[in-house]
């Protein structure tokens, strides 16, 4: 047995053990080291996402672990190797797959909200989702990698090249890997967010944050940019004010990239797009090559993974870490320590 993370219903989680059966054909079974809790998991935790989630679930799909067995047929693997997961399964047959776009699959299994997750002390996965990580790099840092590989297919769907004036509204942990992510392009970023506590940390990587209770954010980008506005933003906020943001500090022919996920329509000044011509392009989750220069990112201290983890929590204390990302304040990116509990114990 082995012990996991359930949701079970709207704002419950329980810990409860969990059979562990042998990697079949094609499989690896891993331990996962580290867990992180993303926005997606909190928008399960709400119960938004309910139509989907067929509970008792096991969420997790930001995770850092070591192979444990291979299952028949598994080549290049080892009892060891530490890895992350990119997590996702596609059909190879519809029109998107066909088309080479495999990561939107119209019939994506992502792994963690479709299929059982990380958050347990055994998982088993498919070969093909592995992603080998140096042996050099702590495992907690490790548990970075899948949201910084997300930063890194935003930052290439939007074409952020040198010397772009880019301005990333929402500076939670994805908008921070994205300023960072494109500042390594060569890109002049500026960070929007509320919160005093994110603001700073990214002022503290180097990164020039505006509180946009306090500023008039337009204005701002206009003396920044010589009334030219900016060459592309991020809507990393999730929010009605974050959307206006966005499309307001764009100068002609600017690109909107769309990052949170909206549980609503939007209003969106449409009037603004017809007369800067301006562009928005949509950036959902990643392919192998983006994981790949996420770990080469993470481990090269380009994206200092270590300042962006508040806490790390043992596994039977998921539903309190839910519950303080919940509730904003001092709080980035919390891990969950799957090996901090005995194995198969209850609780």
């Amino acid at each position: 047995m082995t012990l996991a993370v359930r949701y079970t219903r709207a704002r419950t989680l329980d810990t409860a053990p969990a059979p562990v059966a042998p990697p079949g054909p094609g499989e690896v079974e891993l331990a996962p080291a580290y867990v992180g809790i993303c926005g997606t998991d909190l928008h399960i935790f709400h119960g938004d996402m309910d139509a989907r989630v067929a509970a008792p679930a096991v969420l997790g799909h930001e995770m850092s672990g070591r192979v444990v067995r291979v299952g028949p047929g598994v080549e290049g693997w080892r009892p060891g190797d530490a890895v992350t997961v990119m997590p996702l399964r596609w059909d190879d047959s519809c029109p998107a797959c066909r088309a080479g776009h495999r990561h939107i699959c119209r019939h994506l299994d992502f792994i963690g909200i479709d299929s059982p997750g990380a958050m347990q002390q055994r998982w088993t996965v498919p070969a093909s989702t592995l992603v080998r990580l140096p042996d050099s790099l702590p495992l907690e840092q490790g548990a970075l990698v899948e949201p910084t590989a997300v930063a890194v297919h935003d930052v290439g769907r939007a074409g952020v090249s040198d010397s772009d004036r880019v301005v990333v509204v929402g500076g939670g942990p994805v908008g921070v890997l994205i300023a960072l992510v494109a500042r390594a392009a060569g890109a002049d970023v500026r960070v929007v967010e509320l919160n005093a506590h994110r603001r700073l940390l990214a002022e503290d990587l180097g990164l020039t944050a505006w509180d946009p209770a306090a500023h008039d954010i337009p204005e701002l980008v206009a003396r920044w940019t010589g009334e030219a506005g900016a060459d592309i933003a991020f809507e990393v906020s999730g929010a009605a004010g974050g959307v206006d943001t966005a499309v307001e500090v764009l100068g002609a022919r600017g690109r909107l990239c769309l990052v949170a996920i909206h549980p609503r329509p939007r209003e969106v000044n449409l009037h603004r797009f017809f007369w800067r011509e301006l562009t928005l392009v949509g950036a959902r989750l990643y392919d192998r090559s983006d994981f790949e220069q996420a770990v080469t990112l993470v481990a090269d201290g380009t994206v200092p993974a270590q300042r962006l983890i508040s806490k790390v929590v043992p596994l039977t204390e998921a539903s309190a870490a839910f519950e303080a990302l919940e509730s904003g304040g001092d709080v980035m990116k919390i891990l969950l320590d799957c090996a901090n509990a005995p194995r198969g114990a209850a609780v």
